[in-house]
């Protein structure tokens, strides 16, 4: 692994394999969040923004919908027979 800077409160090393690896001043790694966030700030790394979910979740909600529309007056002929 390369040191690729070193502060007071931790050092970011890069592995092999081109990931980054972060260890306190106390000699342990920091993982998660505050990984991140570190790696963010020093640039890096850069953090995709994800696709809105919203949309395709309203999509299959009209979907279903549709499908249960047209399912019901079926149902409801075959109990009025």
């Amino acid at each position: 692994m390369t040191i690729v800077k070193k502060t007071d409160t931790y050092s970011i090393s890069k592995r092999r394999d081109g990931r980054y690896s972060v260890e306190g001043s106390n000699g342990k790694a920091i993982n998660g969040d505050d990984k991140v966030a570190i790696l963010i700030a020093e640039d890096l790394i850069k953090v995709a923004v994800a696709a809105p979910v919203a949309e395709v979740v309203e999509e299959v909600v009209e979907e279903a919908a549709e499908e249960a529309a047209e399912e019901a007056p079926a149902e409801e002929e075959k109990s009025a027979e």
